[in-house]
This record gives C-alpha cells, sequence and structure tokens, in this order.
C-alpha cells in the first residue's frame, strides 16, 4: 500500500500535487474520494479557488449543504486529477472544459508553443457518498458508480420492462430471491449508464433498451454477473439492438465493488484493461487500494 501525504503547508498557493505518470494504453486509473472523509472548511475553500465563477455559481446554486459539497468535491477531484498527469506543472485552476455536441465535458487543451498534451480522457461519477473519477489515454471511457445498498422505489420487474432490454428483463425475471435480484438490477443499470457515458452521446442518444449488456458466462450457464469470478468467466459485453454494423465488441467493462459501499463499472476500449485504484483526499493524501478489501473485482478484466 502506497500512501503520499502533504503537511499544513498544504493550504498555501505554492502546494503542487504528487505527479502520476500517464497511464498506458491498455490502463485504466480510477481516482475516488469519500465525502465523509473531507471534514476540513479550509481544505473545502481551497478546492473552491480552483474553480472559475460559473462552476462556482453552479455548485451553490445546488440545495443543502451535501449536495454542494458534493458538487464541489466532484470538479475538484477532476481538476486535481488531470493536473497530476501534466508534465509542465498545469494548475488546477488553469484548466479550462468544453463540452461535445452531446454535453459531455472535455478538457479544453490551449494552444501552448512547444507544448502537446496527451490524450487524456477522464470521466466523473458521484453520489451522496463517493465521488469517482477515471482517467484513459487514446480511448473515451465512462464510468457510474451506485450505492450498493440503493432501493428501488418502484417494482423492479416494471422498471426494468420499462429501460431495459428484452433479455435483460428475462434475466432478472428469472431471479426469485429479491434481494439478489435488487443486486443484478444495480450492477446492470451501473455497466449501462457506463457505456452510454463512454459513447458520449447521453441517454437521449443511446437509449438503455437499444443494447443488451450480458455476462458471457451467464449466457452459456444461467449464472448472473455476481457469481463470475475468474477473468475468464466474467468477460461482460455489449450487444447492439438497432444497429449490426455497431462494433460493440470493441468495448471492454469491468465490474467492482468500491469501498465495500459501492459498484463501479468501468467501460472503454482498452484490452485487456488493466485498473489501478486509488482513494484520495485531494492535497492531503494518496492510497493506492488496488489488490486490498477496498476494490475487489465483480466482472470484468482487472
Amino acid at each position: 500500500m502506497r500512501m503520499q501525504c502533504l503537511d499544513t503547508k498544504f493550504f498555501t498557493s505554492s502546494t503542487s500535487l504528487a505527479p502520476i505518470q500517464l497511464p498506458s494504453r491498455m490502463e485504466t486509473h480510477l481516482w475516488y474520494v469519500i465525502p465523509n472523509e473531507v471534514k476540513s472548511e479550509q481544505l473545502l475553500n481551497k478546492y473552491l479557488e480552483f474553480l472559475p465563477k460559473s462552476e462556482k455559481e453552479r455548485v451553490f446554486s445546488m440545495r443543502g449543504d451535501e449536495l454542494q459539497k458534493g458538487a464541489l468535491l466532484a470538479r475538484a477531484l477532476v481538476r486535481t486529477t488531470i493536473a497530476r498527469y501534466q508534465t509542465n506543472q498545469v494548475s488546477p485552476r488553469s484548466l479550462k472544459f468544453r463540452k461535445n455536441i452531446h454535453g459531455k465535458p472535455e478538457v479544453d487543451w490551449q494552444q501552448i508553443e512547444d507544448w502537446h498534451p496527451q490524450q487524456l480522457h477522464f470521466n466523473i461519477s458521484h453520489t451522496e457518498s463517493l465521488v469517482a473519477c477515471g482517467v484513459t489515454t487514446h480511448n473515451p471511457i465512462g464510468i457510474d458508480i451506485e450505492e450498493k445498498e440503493r432501493k428501488i422505489k418502484h417494482s423492479i420487474s416494471s422498471f426494468a420492462k420499462r429501460y431495459f432490454s428484452q433479455q435483460e428483463v428475462q434475466l432478472l425475471s428469472s431471479i426469485s430471491d429479491p434481494e439478489i435480484q435488487r443486486q443484478e438490477f444495480i450492477k446492470l443499470w451501473t455497466l449501462k449508464e457506463a457505456y452510454v457515458k463512454a459513447l458520449g452521446r447521453g441517454f437521449s442518444g443511446s437509449p438503455f433498451k437499444t443494447f443488451t449488456i450480458r455476462s458471457v458466462a451467464a449466457s452459456k450457464e444461467g449464472i448472473h454477473l455476481s457469481e463470475s469470478s475468474s477473468s475468464e468467466n466474467s468477460d461482460i459485453v455489449v450487444e447492439s439492438l438497432e444497429d449490426s454494423a455497431n462494433h460493440t465488441g470493441d468495448w471492454r467493462f469491468a465490474l467492482l465493488e468500491l469501498a465495500g459501499s459501492h459498484y463501479a463499472a468501468i467501460c472503454s476500449k482498452n484490452h485487456p484493461m488493466k485498473m489501478s485504484v486509488w482513494r484520495t483526499i485531494p492535497l492531503v493524501e494518496d492510497e493506492y487500494v488496488s489488490g486490498t478489501d477496498s476494490v475487489i473485482a465483480v466482472g470484468g478484466l482487472m
């Protein structure tokens, strides 16, 4: 386990983030922060300094302290994470962002003479209790996190029929245990969300019903995602139901149990997908948690 800590001087403007080598073409990096571990008002104010006026306004437009804190941490995590990978000591505050035509955020790299930034891709996801940022190079990435104990207000069957493909509905309907059915629903939702975000077209551009997420082992043996253990038997694939020419086979998935409390789905074209995961409090500490109980592979390639 690797730990990097900064002393009390981390509140000064001269603080630099611990640099990290860019992931290779086959690597995916995942950083997460637990909001309840960030208790210092002084540190939150430091994060706020990273944001331009427009982003600060969006943070303060949220209703309630917890939602504002979550929005702030999401923005701070993205900026500090991306800044780590830049060899020319880019400040988190100097980063600028734009959205593609479907609204997916991406870095708006400024043209600087003799500087050619790497083709870095990122994606963010957060709940009230965890914020995560995924990073790849050369290949797009989509991530989604959901609380394992998330409660479904409506009938899972009716909810699935509204949003999921027929094959996914059949899988969920075959599960008699309500708790296992709920868990499988959350995993499927998380995987589908990650895929849509990786495509960068948004929900309206890639409705959930237009594709199927399944485990290769499940299709052969009738088992659930949670029962797949080895990398050979836990491949998760996506199939387009509308466009047979769509090369969905290029996409790879990882499904993780994160911090003992969340499911995290990662979708990218990296093959094989090598994951490296850090728990962080930006500007305070970074803990490498791959290979620990904080990161457990549920499915996909890790």
